[in-house]
């Protein structure tokens, strides 16, 4: 099955920022003009293009147009791939946009997101046991993965329907344990990702009452790039984007060429074909770059973002601030939420509107 371990667990936020001021390279040498870069993945079927493109030779085909060489880097514990991005041992990484500000940004590393690869439109879940009205969910118990983008979706659910997390008691399960958790009778209300949700959701008498399709365009899916490598090395960014798109491009065919990218895909998840486009069906994918930009430039991604860093704020994940402006946002026109002195996490559109121009 492919593992979505999409969390941002207090822990890691931590460990993530203490691990950024004791490892990180000198920003000299990080700022330098380089040759060879690391880009960190996890299993996720909105990231597994980056692993296919590069058995596929896409990978160096685009690094040696711009003649760097680039490594992709599997990590097997999502977490753990974006606490050394923050640290500086990977260049960029594969990561939530939750995640991008809650450990990253948040631990003062600077940081652009070059990628609006995908949003969950349908991939995260709640279920209730006897019931299809969300509204009935009023002083369960609800099992998720606290602090993550299940905890999120909570939340907004909740808010759709005039309550808040006040309502419910929520119950810190692993994303390991939650369809077993939700299989116990005493467990009435739980949130989930896929596969665990498309699991949970065939238990007798479940209900999906809210997804993240109701709040499309929020759990967005990104690759992000330390900003001061990225400065001094644009050549990194137009050979992702390249990589990105034509992969993208590829597996979006249906023709036999790219169910056979697809089904290679599935394998590198472990997955099997038919699960994998399961997946892909509730992940919406911007495999049009210029889709992507649209997105990237919409104001509705700037309310997206102030709801993610309210909600991150108030559950203590920006490391003490006492704001939830404390973390500053840069996004294209020139735009910032939060902070403006202190911007750590920008939506930068350019290399995606390279590729949309065709002039990468």
């Amino acid at each position: 099955m492919i593992v979505s371990i999409r969390k941002a667990a207090m822990v890691a936020v931590m460990a993530g920022a203490l691990l950024a001021t004791a490892c990180s390279k000198p920003s000299g040498e990080e700022s330098g003009e380089r040759q060879e870069f690391n880009i960190g993945w996890s299993i996720y079927a909105g990231w597994m293009p980056w692993p296919y493109a590069q058995q596929a030779g896409i990978v160096k085909k685009w690094a040696d147009k711009y003649g760097i060489k680039i490594n992709i880097v599997q990590v097997n514990d999502y977490v753990e791939s974006v606490n050394q991005f923050t640290a500086g041992k990977l260049d960029g990484v594969t990561v939530a946009n939750m995640d991008a500000l809650t450990i990253p940004a948040a631990g003062g590393k600077d940081t652009s997101a070059i990628i609006v690869g995908d949003y969950s439109n349908g991939n995260d879940g709640i279920v209730l046991k006897g019931s299809d009205n969300l509204k009935d969910i009023k002083g369960r118990q609800v099992n998720l993965v606290e602090l993550s983008v299940s905890h999120y979706l909570l939340a907004r659910g909740l808010n759709s329907v005039g309550m808040t997390l006040r309502d419910v008691n929520t119950v810190n399960t692993a994303d390991a344990d939650i369809v077993g958790a939700f299989a116990s009778p005493d467990v009435k209300a739980a949130v989930a990702w896929n596969p665990q949700l498309s699991v949970m959701k065939e238990q007798p008498s479940a209900h999906e009452v809210f997804s993240s399709a109701d709040i499309p365009g929020e759990i967005l899916d990104l690759l992000v790039v330390d900003t001061d490598t990225l400065k001094a090395n644009p050549k990194l960014g137009k050979a992702l984007a390249g990589i990105w798109y034509e992969t993208v491009g590829l597996m979006q065919r249906k023709d036999e060429t790219g169910k056979e990218a697809r089904a290679a895909m599935a394998k590198l998840a472990g997955a099997t074909p038919e699960a994998f486009d399961n997946q892909l069906a509730t992940t919406y994918l911007y495999a049009d770059p210029s889709a992507a930009v649209a997105a990237t430039e919409a104001p509705a991604l700037i309310t997206t973002m102030t709801r993610v860093r309210d909600f991150s704020y108030s559950k203590g994940l920006f490391n003490g601030a006492t704001s939830a402006d404390a973390i500053g946002m840069a996004f294209p026109g020139g735009k910032t939420l939060g902070d403006p002195q202190n911007v750590t996490l920008r939506f930068d559109e350019s290399f995606m509107k390279m590729a949309a121009d065709g002039k990468l």
